[in-house]
């Protein structure tokens, strides 16, 4: 997969990053290597592999779920978002 301007555009607006013009070939060239890179993985024969072949056979060991909350942590976080409103971030919108 080559990785165009019209792609480069939208991954800059979705990423709400710039990208400086006398840079933009090498940044398509770079993305276009890893895009082929992680296509060889498709290729790869993986019919045989048992589908737990890389999990240890001790699992992690849980713990107890105790919930606990300070409020002081919360504050003191939210104290230094540029836009918060009722303890909850204001973030621009996203979604196209």
């Amino acid at each position: 997969m080559q990785v165009d301007d019209t792609l480069l555009n939208k991954l800059e607006k979705l990423s709400f990053l710039k990208v400086d013009d006398n840079k933009r070939d090498e940044i398509k060239e770079q993305l276009s290597e890893i895009v082929s890179f992680v296509d060889n993985l498709s290729s790869l024969d993986t019919d045989g592999v048992d589908d737990n072949f890389a999990m240890n056979a001790n699992p992690t060991p849980l713990r107890e779920d105790i919930p606990f909350c300070n409020t002081q942590i919360n504050d003191d976080i939210i104290k230094h978002a540029p836009q918060s409103a009722d303890h909850f971030f204001i973030v621009p919108k996203i979604i196209e």
